[in-house]
């Protein structure tokens, strides 16, 4: 694992000889390159030679969304760049690609949670992602991809698996997404580690100057 190509500049390509030493070296599915943003900067047939190296190679993408808004594009002017790199075009090709925080209140970024449902949030609104296909392909960037990048295989909602796992009150992954919920119960290795409430109340007018509650 390692960031490679966090910049705007298209002349840089580190990412294509990472994907070649994989395939020399035989490290199929073995590497995950981070950011790689100046594959988005790059011309169109330079970057679909090097994303299928990356298919081949079985390297792992992991874009930040999150910090790459924050820190690429800040050279331009009218048109700013949104700093993400291809995560479209990755995905279309098969390409594991996945969604991480990168940065938590620091000095590249001031924000930040640790919150992986905020990170698939602002990944996709960067990518463009809004329909209920590409929702499914946000919650998939943040949990199976990560293990399929760490080549983990005890994950998953099925009997035997390890727990790691959050509840959301939501009725759905778009709504818990569109929301933000905080999670009402969090798992860790079968255990539970935390547990959160909110209680909302909602007043509405019955006469002139009346109010009363309505539980939520």
């Amino acid at each position: 694992d390692m960031h490679v190509d966090e910049t705007d500049d298209g002349a840089v390509r580190t990412l294509e000889m990472v994907a070649d030493e994989a395939l020399a070296r035989g490290l199929i599915g073995r590497v995950c390159a981070g950011h790689v943003c100046s594959l988005a900067a790059a011309d169109h047939e330079y970057a679909e030679r090097v994303i299928g190296k990356c298919l081949r190679a079985g390297i792992s993408i992991a874009s930040n969304p999150v910090t790459n808004l924050v820190l690429q594009g800040r050279g331009d002017r009218g048109l700013v760049r949104r700093g993400t790199t291809r995560i479209g075009e990755l995905r279309a090709a098969g390409v594991n690609v996945l969604f991480g925080q990168d940065c938590v209140k620091d000095g590249f970024y001031p924000f930040g949670r640790g919150s992986m449902l905020e990170v698939a949030l602002i990944s996709a609104h960067a990518a463009h992602l809004t329909t209920r296909e590409d929702l499914d392909f946000a919650l998939r960037a943040v949990t199976e991809a990560p293990a399929v990048a760490m080549r983990l295989d005890d994950y998953g909602l099925r009997a035997g698996t390890r727990a790691d796992m959050q509840l959301l009150p939501a009725p759905s992954w778009p709504e818990a997404l569109r929301l933000q919920p905080p999670p009402v119960k969090v798992w860790f290795a079968g255990r539970l580690v935390a547990e959160s409430s909110v209680r909302s109340e909602v007043y509405r007018t019955t006469r002139p100057g009346a109010t009363r509650p309505i539980d939520a």
